[in-house]
């Protein structure tokens, strides 16, 4: 890195310190309401700092969102990223790609501060890790689609309030290229959430149902039957979103491992080694998140957001693993098989103690949502390694 753009990122530190304690002197951030802080990030600019200005952003590089996020963080400002993870990781991004600048400004304040909560409908009974099947039909009349179909595995559909559809609105060319894209208002009247009940006895996934669903011409994003492109800069925020979450050394699943291993009645000798092991290769992902965090494009990651992604979902059930092994017995305990339905995404992490069982049970998602395990290795052979593709019979 030359001098100049060395001392250009310590000017952009010290803006955004000079941000982060304008906030701190406005608020007493223990006694003030998350959404009334996330309000203000957002207009001071903290939102997303790579994004423009106006925009939640200041437009920063995105090599210092760690940087921001850790200040934030060690100030006491809570993250809102488990309320509403597929808008703040996902749909945000996407919208700043392709959305008019009005939509945009719309969407994006109540987004942060989570008023509004967002989902994502891609997923189908019939297409799941081959987004493109997508079956749900999207029908054009005049300035007005109607929507039809089936979605599935729709985290936080229940709590919604906006959702990212890709829907099949021609049927009749190759399946990539008939496919389009919106932002659907999840309170529109023909639009049905009911709930699937996961391993750990939530109901934080959905199934969704859309009967004749109108959705403005204004609220589609991209081309007609360009819905494909729009898409992949979702997914591929997704799998940042997902595997790129940053935290501190030591900090995260295997913060988890280290408490549950200094007070275990029932550790062995050898499992300091397997720990030990397991703090290096959480280290590792940690460094490796953050480099590919530095090589993102602004809004769009390329497919090293999918080492993340798979390294993060592998990792976080082998530390699960090593910590039910500490458990002994109790490990069968656990009673959460209330039927609830969060309002939050996957585990929410105290700063005491983490319900370890449901740590374990919610990890086996990792390696499905998001993609699979098995998807994220064929997308690193391909687009990173140049291996010879899979066998496509659909192409």
């Amino acid at each position: 890195m030359s001098v100049n753009a060395e001392s250009s990122l310590e000017e952009q530190k010290r803006l955004i310190d000079s941000k982060i304690n304008a906030l701190l002197d406005r608020f007493d951030i223990q006694n003030t309401k998350p959404p009334e802080l996330w309000k203000a990030q957002y207009e001071l600019g903290l939102a997303w700092i790579h994004f423009p200005v106006g925009l939640g952003g200041l437009s920063l590089s995105p090599a210092l969102m760690d940087y921001s996020a850790n200040v934030l963080y060690k100030s006491g400002v809570p993250s809102n990223f488990h309320r509403n993870p597929i808008g703040i990781g996902m749909a945000a991004p996407t919208l700043l790609t392709w959305a008019s600048r009005e939509l945009t400004q719309q969407l994006l304040p109540p987004m942060f501060s989570c008023e509004e909560i967002w989902c994502q409908l891609f997923s189908e009974p019939g297409a799941g890790s081959d987004v493109a099947s997508v079956s749900t039909k999207a029908t054009r009349y005049g300035e007005q689609w109607i929507i039809n179909g089936q979605k599935v595995w729709t985290t936080l559909a229940h709590v919604a309030r906006w959702g990212m559809l890709l829907a099949r609105s021609d049927s009749t060319g190759a399946k990539h290229a008939g496919l389009t894209y919106f932002v659907v208002d999840m309170h529109s009247p023909g639009v049905e959430v009911r709930p699937l009940r996961q391993l750990t006895g939530e109901a934080e996934f959905n199934e969704v149902y859309f009967t004749d669903v109108q959705i403005p011409d204004s609220f589609r994003l991209g081309e007609v039957n360009g819905g494909w492109k729009v898409a992949i800069t979702t997914l591929m925020n997704e799998r940042s979103a997902l595997g790129g979450q940053m935290s501190e050394q030591g900090h995260g699943p295997i913060e988890d491992a280290i408490k549950l291993y200094k007070k275990s009645k029932y550790r062995l000798p050898s499992q300091r080694d397997q720990l030990v092991q397991l703090w290096i290769e959480a280290e590792v992902n940690r460094l490796t998140a953050i480099r590919a965090s530095q090589m993102r494009i602004s809004g769009n990651p390329g497919p090293e957001g999918s080492v993340t992604k798979l390294a993060s979902a592998e990792l976080n059930k082998k530390i699960y693993d090593f910590c039910y092994s500490l458990l002994g017995a109790e490990a069968t305990l656990y009673s959460g098989y209330q039927m609830k339905r969060p309002e939050t995404a996957g585990i929410e992490r105290s700063q005491t103690e983490t319900d370890i069982a449901k740590a374990y049970l919610r990890s086996r998602a990792n390696s499905i949502e998001g993609g699979t395990s098995e998807i994220m290795r064929n997308i690193l052979g391909e687009r990173v390694l140049g291996l010879p593709g899979e066998p496509r019979v659909d192409k």
